[in-house]
Formats: C-alpha cells, sequence, structure tokens
C-alpha cells in the first residue's frame, strides 16, 4: 500500500491560499466533507486494496517480502496472493456494471479528482457524484457491507 505523505502543500484558489494535503485521496477527501457513507468509504477503501493487492498499478520498487497478505489474512505467497486479490477485483467491477465502473475505478483506484474524471468522461460538471455515490452503494452491496 502507498505510505501517506503527511506534507501539505499550499494552492492558490479563486485569489486566496489553502491548504491541501496532498496525500489525501479523492474518496477520503469526499467521506471527510460528509458527500459519501461511512459505508461507501468502505466499500471504495476495500476496492482500493484489492487494486493495490493485485498490483495493477505501475510499480517502481522492487517487493521484497516473501510472504504477504493475500486479504484473507491465510499469509499467501505474493503470486497467489495477487491473482487473488485480481479475481476479487475483476467480481467487484462486474458485480457493479457497466457505465458505473469507469467513475468508480477512476476516483476510487487511479486516485483521480472528481472534476477530472467528470471532464475526461465528458460529463457534465457535477454529475460525477451522483453516479459515483450509486456505484459505490452497489459496490457495497457486493461486498455485503452493512
Amino acid at each position: 500500500m502507498q505510505e501517506l505523505q503527511r506534507e501539505m502543500a499550499a494552492r492558490t484558489v479563486g485569489g486566496r491560499r489553502v491548504a491541501v494535503n496532498v496525500a489525501e485521496s479523492p474518496l477520503s477527501w469526499l467521506a471527510a466533507r460528509g458527500l459519501v457513507t461511512a459505508r461507501q468509504l468502505a466499500a471504495g477503501e476495500r476496492l482500493r486494496a484489492d487494486h493495490e493487492r493485485a498490483a495493477m498499478a505501475p510499480a517502481t520498487t522492487m517487493r521484497w517480502s516473501e510472504r504477504v497478505d493475500g486479504g484473507g489474512g491465510d499469509g499467501l505467497d505474493p503470486s497467489t496472493a495477487r491473482i487473488a486479490a485480481k479475481r476479487r477485483f475483476d467480481e467487484a467491477i462486474a458485480g457493479i456494471g457497466p457505465g458505473l465502473c469507469d467513475i468508480l475505478w477512476r476516483v476510487v483506484c487511479a486516485g483521480e479528482a472528481l472534476p477530472a474524471a467528470e471532464k475526461e468522461l465528458g460529463w457534465p460538471t457535477r454529475s460525477g457524484r451522483l453516479v459515483l455515490t450509486l456505484a459505490l452503494d452497489r459496490l457495497a452491496g457486493h461486498y455485503r457491507i452493512g
């Protein structure tokens, strides 16, 4: 998993300076402002964890550990753990269905900001949050998060 950075970056937004936590994920940013529920956050974090365990994102360092947790606390070897995580990730994405997984993957797994994801998908402004919350609800149902 990514190690969280504690640094803050100062940015100028609309003529004023604001502090931005560069390590905060877009999903946790939405949760901190009450725009997604704890259930939706838990589902999104579980999907992101499987995405990272499956090592689907580009890696910049070598993995030296002999054994890793494959998600079930069973101490699988790295190859088996990646395969299991990839299977869980694929099942979750398939359970969400087409149309909803695009925004979910961009925001939760790729860490893209919601406005950037909306723009990249060609969606109207502020429509992404509605679709994202629908996708997160469906994902929480898939994971059976109450």
